[in-house]
């Protein structure tokens, strides 16, 4: 009987949230709440009451939240977190003997039964608790342990103890020797607001000069700050901005023979100028890139750095640390391979290398500089190519010093590889939405995104395309399916990005037999004409300040879907209660027909009666319906506007 206690009586098990039994941090942002949930059971017939207690790891004192009984033996509760940096937690739970006594003591009141009896054990009940509560209840109570030991009126006794203030005031008592506690003690880490809502904005800065031919430079996308400010962007993110490779250079197109104004790839990085400490010439100087910074920041804008760990074959590693990189038999490196695709101008690091401590230190050493120049976001290229310790230990390691660090993960890779990076460290991550076409699908991903335990680790970041990518939808549709596929990125989920300025303008030519851009960005220098008018841009500005407005659009995980009778019509609610905010979005799938459809509008969940009138303000027309029931009725043309994003207001 050695390490048992018999008193202890309740069982604790299927507890949320927790990613593989503890093993890994479960995640949240500022401003998102924390679902617990556990299953919790006594034997017998009595009450049972839990709590989930946590601490941030700067506190000595614990803190409870009561868990709610949710039915079968489930229970639950929600916290929103106010404080950045990592929680433990524990769930909890006991047999209440107070809420046993008084489901008794009501039952035999109200078949007229002597409860004098009753009420004595009551206020031993009372007594024990009152050993047990702070000094400012004591005197209440003495004055319930009285009532009930000298009760002349049985219902008066009676109203007392089915009173608030005394519930509230047992709802306190933690009675240590009996409580039961789970046998393991999780991490929760709440991040800054950022990791959680973000608006990324991608464009490449050599292509912004206003001069056609012209290698655009940092000033020149200082130039840009504003416009990108007006669409709404909080986060600009360029491909790699150092020195390209100039061995084994591609050429317009990933030619493997490049003219002689080629400017090659922007993820070929290093020559004999630098490697990943250092910035393109024509791109400006490390000053230019730190005021860009700056000035981005004085806009409520973020710049994000592409990491790419991969070397051109003249990078400055190549010679130095030769012993980083794989050998073949003829004595050439091993370039990187992804067949049938070859990329002859990057050599993969070998993290297989029996020097991998000095190269896992030079690699974080990249991230610690250009943090030292102000950037605090990064988006991490191909991340699932390296070795899963080293992104556990780098992102550890950096986000100790510096936890406002953000990762986002590129990897379009397997399931369970994408899972594994989130688990791991990444806080933001690369998804299929970008596959996911129809009404079933869209539902179903977001679904296993929001609903299962991913959503205690995966933090999805919506792309509708990217330089690498040119889905079919996009080509096929033109200017209405950009419209539809950034509305869906923009509310279905809380992070996005897209890759402008092609995207606004409605760039969409595919490279024959390829899922992607031909005359691509990424081997040759465009020239745009930001001032051009784009209906696909002034919907953007239009969304992002909506987005900026409403908290019920600022989170993933509060998504409910809506019954339609269209399959072309996807419709969906987004709430935050605590604003007192309900969001209905409708969109239209066809990008070449009007549709409509009766949507199921979910009164319950809106606080709304079912005879109740209500009206719904559409954010993006400015136009005001009344409606009442749950089916209503909405409809849209993909060449005027293809989505509605509804606010709904109860009309009193």
């Amino acid at each position: 009987m050695s390490g048992l206690d018999g008193r202890k009586r309740v069982v604790i098990s299927n507890v949320r949230p927790q990613v593989e039994d503890g093993r890994f941090t479960a995640r949240r942002a500022i401003g998102e709440s924390v679902g617990f949930s556990a299953d919790i059971i006594a034997d017998g017939h009595d009450a049972v009451a839990a709590s989930v207690i946590f601490r941030h790891e700067s506190d000595q004192m614990w803190h409870d939240v009561p868990l709610a009984h949710a039915g079968n033996d489930h229970w639950q509760a929600t916290w929103t977190p106010d404080r950045e940096g990592f929680y433990e937690y524990r769930f909890t739970g006991w047999v209440d003997h107070f809420t046993t006594w008084k489901k008794g003591l009501l039952k035999k009141f109200d078949a007229n039964q002597d409860i004098a009896v009753e009420l004595r054990i009551g206020a031993d009940i009372l007594k024990e608790a009152a050993g047990l509560a702070p000094q400012t209840d004591q005197a209440a109570f003495e004055q319930w342990i009285n009532a009930l030991e000298n009760a002349s009126d049985p219902q008066e006794a009676v109203d007392m103890v089915v009173g608030d203030d005394l519930a509230e005031a047992m709802s306190k008592i933690r009675y240590t020797d009996r409580i039961s506690v789970f046998d393991q003690t999780f991490r929760l880490e709440i991040e800054r607001k950022k990791a959680g809502f973000s608006s990324w904005y991608e464009l490449f800065p050599r292509s912004a000069s206003e001069l056609p031919g012209t290698h655009g430079t940092f000033r020149d996308v200082l130039r840009l700050l504003p416009k990108v400010a007006k669409m709404g962007f909080d986060t600009l993110y360029f491909p790699p901005i150092h020195p390209i490779g100039e061995m084994k250079r591609k050429g317009k197109n990933n030619s493997l023979v490049p003219s002689a104004t080629d400017p090659g790839s922007p993820w070929a990085i290093g020559n004999r100028l630098g490697g990943h400490k250092a910035v393109h010439p024509e791109l400006g100087t490390i000053e230019d890139f730190a005021e860009l910074v700056t000035k981005a920041k004085e806009l409520g804008i973020e710049v994000a750095m592409d990491i790419a760990y991969q070397c051109a074959p003249d990078h400055p590693y190549v010679k130095e640390h030769p012993q980083w990189f794989k050998w073949r038999p003829d004595g050439t490196v091993q370039y990187a391979e992804n067949p049938p695709k070859k990329y002859e101008d990057i050599l993969p690091f070998d993290f297989e290398t029996q020097d991998w401590q000095n190269l896992w230190h030079e690699l974080k050493s990249v991230i610690d500089f250009w943090i030292g120049h102000g950037v605090n976001v990064f988006r991490i290229d191909n991340p699932h190519t390296k070795a899963f310790p080293f992104w556990e230990w780098i992102i550890a390691e950096v986000r100790k010093v510096h936890p406002q660090v953000i990762f986002l993960a590129e990897a379009f890779t397997r399931p369970r590889v994408m899972e594994r990076l989130a688990k791991i460290g990444f806080n933001q991550s690369y998804t299929y939405f970008t596959w996911r076409n129809s009404k079933w699908e869209l539902e179903q991903y977001l679904y296993e995104l929001t609903k299962t335990d991913q959503q205690y680790y995966f933090r999805p970041n919506f792309w509708p395309n990217t330089p690498d990518i040119l889905p079919h939808h996009l080509v096929e549709g033109g200017e209405n399916a950009h419209i539809i596929r950034f509305i869906l990125a923009a509310t279905l989920s809380s992070n996005y990005g897209l890759y402008g300025p092609v995207y606004e303008y409605g760039v969409n030519t595919p490279h024959p037999g390829k899922e992607e851009y031909t005359n691509n960005e990424k081997y040759e220098i465009k020239h745009w004409d930001w001032d051009r008018y784009s209906r696909t841009r002034e919907i953007i500005t239009r969304v992002n300040r909506v987005r900026k407005a409403y908290a019920a659009l600022q989170s993933t995980w509060n998504i409910h879907f809506n019954e339609t009778n269209n399959d072309q019509v996807i419709s969906y609610t987004k709430l935050a209660p605590e604003r007192g905010e309900s969001l209905l979005v409708a969109v239209n799938l066809d990008h070449n027909h009007t549709q409509g459809a009766h949507i199921k509008v979910p009164l319950h969940e809106l606080g709304i009666g079912y005879d109740q009138p209500y009206v719904v303000s559409d954010m993006l027309s400015g136009e005001k319906y009344r409606w009442q029931g749950e089916y209503n009725y909405v409809q849209m043309n993909p060449w005027e506007m293809p989505a509605h994003i509804l606010k709904v207001e109860r009309l009193n």
